[in-house]
């Protein structure tokens, strides 16, 4: 089997300087230094030869400088910033110089970040949504209709990450949800999603491969008991710290864990997602699965979800990212084993 050259293109946590204007959350995105290195371990364990590649800016200066000469393909984790187009930067450069890339394309990239379009594809695939509408500012929701009766959910329409949910993202009242589409649509410069708030317990389910890929091993996500809201999303830059009183209120029969498979493999097809993504799903108050989105640049953070399946599985993590490695190559024609 010939040696790849793997390129990587990423962004760490000091990748981009944080501007006084920024929200706190603005970067939580992106990668800390141990993700990549875990990456650069999992290629080698292959056989392969990574080289950092760096941020969708970096790699437009190298396609433009003609420095990316010898890369055989590129693994992309990079988020970008601003704009829903975002995930799209790195696999466009990529395309234009004919570099073959593994993971989901611009295209899919960037109808999966946009979560109100994202709904409306999964829902045509007979995927279960809140009902939701979208609100460009605050005056709009002073007297928009309501997609759904109190309590609502109200975040940005195109970040990932629990970027800009807080404890006050649940609203209860007309109020609260003009002062929280205020904040979001002011703070993260977007639309703000709309939507009924899904009561019961929080699951992932990560798929890796093609046709279909494959859904490994549902977890649940723990709940803040106050709002219900995700403790993963609590807990970060702005609830670091805080000592949050949670709940996991879920019960996981092999029923339901099968329906949210076959759940998550729809909605990753109905996106035309590639090799790797992670699909998150609440219970509605009658036990049922509904879609919340699809992420196909999940973290690969060492203590992530990744972390989690490969210690369920009794393997390395080396091996976890590895098989999201193979899937690309696989896909691509270009794993001869």
């Amino acid at each position: 089997m010939p040696v790849l050259s793997v390129g990587l293109v990423f962004e760490t946590f000091d990748t981009y300087p944080l501007d006084p204007s920024d929200p706190v959350d603005a970067h939580v995105e992106f990668e800390p230094e141990s993700t990549i290195a875990a990456l650069e371990s999992a290629i080698a364990s292959l056989g392969h030869r990574p080289e950092r590649l760096g941020s969708p800016l970096s790699l437009l200066d190298a396609a433009a400088g003609d420095r990316l000469a010898g890369i055989d393909v590129a693994f992309n984790l990079a988020e970008g910033f601003g704009g829903r187009n975002r995930e799209a930067w790195a696999p466009v450069v990529l395309e234009m110089r004919g570099i073959p890339t593994i993971g989901s394309d611009a295209l899919s990239l960037s109808l999966s970040l946009d979560k109100a379009w994202a709904n409306r594809h999964v829902a045509s695939a007979g995927v279960p949504i809140a009902p939701q509408r979208s609100l460009a500012s605050a005056r709009e929701a002073e007297d928009a209709e309501l997609p759904a009766p109190f309590p609502l959910f109200v975040k940005p329409r195109w970040e990932g990450t629990a970027k800009g949910i807080r404890a006050s993202s649940r609203v209860e009242d007309r109020a609260a949800l003009v002062a929280e589409v205020e904040r979001v649509t002011t703070t993260y410069r977007q639309p703000a999603l709309v939507e009924a708030f899904v009561p019961g317990a929080e699951y992932t389910v990560t798929l890796i491969g093609n046709d279909p890929p494959e859904a490994y091993p549902v977890v649940q996500r723990a709940l803040e008991r106050q709002t219900g809201i995700g403790l993963h999303a609590l807990e970060g830059p702005t609830g670091s710290g805080q000592d949050l009183d949670h709940v996991t209120p879920g019960a996981l029969e092999p029923a339901l864990e099968a329906e949210l498979a076959r759940l998550a493999v729809r909605a990753f097809e109905a996106l035309d997602c590639r090799d790797f993504a992670r699909a998150d799903f609440r219970l509605d108050r009658e036990g049922r699965p509904v879609f919340l989105e699809i992420n196909p640049l999940p973290t690969f953070a060492t203590d992530g979800t990744f972390a989690i399946l490969a210690e369920l599985e009794g393997v390395t993590l080396d091996e976890m990212l590895g098989r999201c490695v193979r899937a690309g190559l696989r896909r691509l024609g270009l794993d001869e084993r």
